[in-house]
């Protein structure tokens, strides 16, 4: 299971982030939101980004301590904030900037599925974030999302 993400219903109203940042944090706290949505207000486009949960995770393969594991029950690569040496490593390798890094405990954060209940998916009131099987059809979805992903770039002029 993973967050699927369609950018076309995305308001970039940042609900999502809000209740993210809530949920893990205790306070409405963005900056500390495991998931987050690029905005372009001038062009209309948002795009959100979160951990893809990725089967072969670059985030997992370069932590040289450990840390990041897949979570059995839930599918989620999960973070040990204990075993985390905070060297951003899996920040940097991960290409959808699914982790970011969390200065004042020096750690990295990502998204953890919430326990198999994202609460942006909850949350969010477009349905721009569903909770969903990896599909069977996991090709022709990927290039649906590249090919929205140029339409976007076309539109913010990049």
């Amino acid at each position: 299971m993973r967050i699927q993400l369609n950018p076309e219903k995305c308001t970039g109203c940042q609900i999502c982030e809000a209740f993210c940042s809530f949920k893990k944090e205790r306070a409405v706290w963005p900056a500390r939101s495991r998931i987050s949505v690029l905005k372009w207000e001038k062009e209309g486009v948002f795009i959100p980004f979160v951990c893809q949960q990725c089967e072969r995770a670059a985030c997992y393969e370069v932590c040289p301590v450990g840390a990041i594991a897949r979570n059995e029950e839930t599918g989620a690569m999960e973070v040990d904030e204990s075993r985390c040496l905070g060297c951003k490593m899996c920040v940097t390798a991960c290409p959808f900037g699914g982790v970011a890094y969390d200065p004042d405990r020096g750690r990295a954060i990502k998204c953890d599925l919430c326990g198999g209940q994202p609460e942006c998916v909850k949350m969010c009131p477009t349905g721009a974030l569903s909770f969903e099987r990896e599909e069977k059809n996991a090709l022709a979805r990927k290039r649906q999302g590249a090919e929205r992903l140029a339409k976007y770039i076309d539109a913010i002029g990049r």
